[in-house]
């Protein structure tokens, strides 16, 4: 006999998952086998998760409110997908999405089918996004450089008096201890100082 299970996903210990359990409301889940994770979605590495894992047999069904409920980068998602339907034999329906229901339909064509088809879709859409941004980012900074904008931290003046701070110690008139506290600057940027303008 199939069991059904809810899974339940919150970036956070502060948000509410309040939505996503209405969600799942309908589908009469028992308290018992619902599963909630407060925390980032990056991996599968969460404690809830884990242990719905070992709970689901062959034939369960898992419902989710939505796909980035379950995780945010798309080849764990579909890692995961294989491990659900394939090696573990459950069902997954994600509410949001009724393309995303791997139980059989009706007109004979299998859900898992369709389910898996749609997730390699979006899957190939979250990687030509991602692609895109570091294109769209690195198109962004090499127009940014064509107009003179500078990145990274801007570089500090000299404090005032340094040459000749450094002239004095040079010529040992004052001990480097009292070269760094003359100007307000320690150790190391003092001697960085003078390698890069070679003093």
């Amino acid at each position: 006999m199939s069991n059904t299970f809810g899974y339940i996903r919150v970036s956070s210990k502060d948000q509410n998952e309040a939505r996503q359990l209405a969600a799942l409301a309908e589908y009469e889940i028992p308290r018992s086998r619902l599963f909630i994770d407060k925390q980032s979605g990056k991996d599968f590495e969460r404690p809830a998760y884990r242990r719905l894992l070992k709970r689901l047999k062959s034939e369960d069904v898992l419902f989710v409110k939505s796909i980035d409920r379950l995780g945010r980068n798309y080849n764990e998602i579909l890692e995961q997908w294989r491990v659900l339907t394939k090696q573990i034999g459950a069902d997954v329906v994600v509410i949001d999405m009724p393309l995303l229901d791997t139980r059989t339909r009706g007109d004979d064509l299998t859900g898992t089918f369709i389910a898996d088809l749609v997730l390699q879709i979006l899957s190939y859409v979250a990687q030509t996004e991602r692609e895109n941004i570091r294109q769209r980012q690195a198109e962004g900074i090499a127009a940014a450089k064509a107009r003179g904008v500078r990145f990274g931290r801007e570089k500090k003046p000299l404090p005032e008096g340094f040459r000749e701070t450094v002239v004095k110690w040079r010529e040992k008139e004052i001990t480097c201890q009292q070269a760094l506290e003359r100007l307000g600057v320690s150790r190391s940027y003092f001697f960085n100082q003078i390698k890069q303008l070679d003093l």
